[in-house]
């Protein structure tokens, strides 16, 4: 059954993805880490400017530290290589939820609602640069 499930995974050869792009795509995700960590670690923190603007959002005071110890596991993942996609998959739920509260409270559109998709988009084009798993189950056809 193991093979079955591993053969049915579309694999492409590591050497399909140049150094630019890896390391393009090791510059977008650590920059889009870096902010995370600092997003996460603040809210565990308890740091009270978070805490205000969480409250204006309507979420309890309490719930902040959980936010950022979520956001701080979906990261973790992210960051290691065997379970990237997952982590890929996990923050854009994250930032989906983010979304999801700020058009609730009618947060105007530009500001915070798209900063939260353009990450979710970073986050992937991160992933597709250095990952050819990623990649393969994701072709985009660029510059043909």
């Amino acid at each position: 059954m193991t093979a079955t499930i591993a053969s049915a995974v579309p694999t492409t050869s590591t050497n399909t993805i140049s150094r630019k792009a890896r390391n393009a795509g090791r510059a977008i995700s650590g920059l889009v880490v870096a902010f995370l960590l600092f997003d996460s670690l603040s809210k565990i923190a308890g740091v009270q400017a978070v805490k205000d603007a969480s409250a204006e959002l309507g979420i309890h005071a309490h719930l902040v530290p959980v936010i950022g110890i979520v956001l701080l596991a979906c990261v973790a993942f992210y960051v290691v290589p065997r379970t990237s996609i997952l982590g890929a998959v996990l923050l854009t739920g994250y930032l989906g939820g983010a979304v999801t509260i700020n058009m609730v409270n009618e947060k105007p559109l530009v500001s915070t609602t798209l900063f939260a998709v353009y990450f979710g988009v970073a986050v992937w084009a991160g992933i597709w640069l250095r990952d050819s798993r990623v990649r393969a189950i994701m072709p985009v056809l660029i510059g043909k």
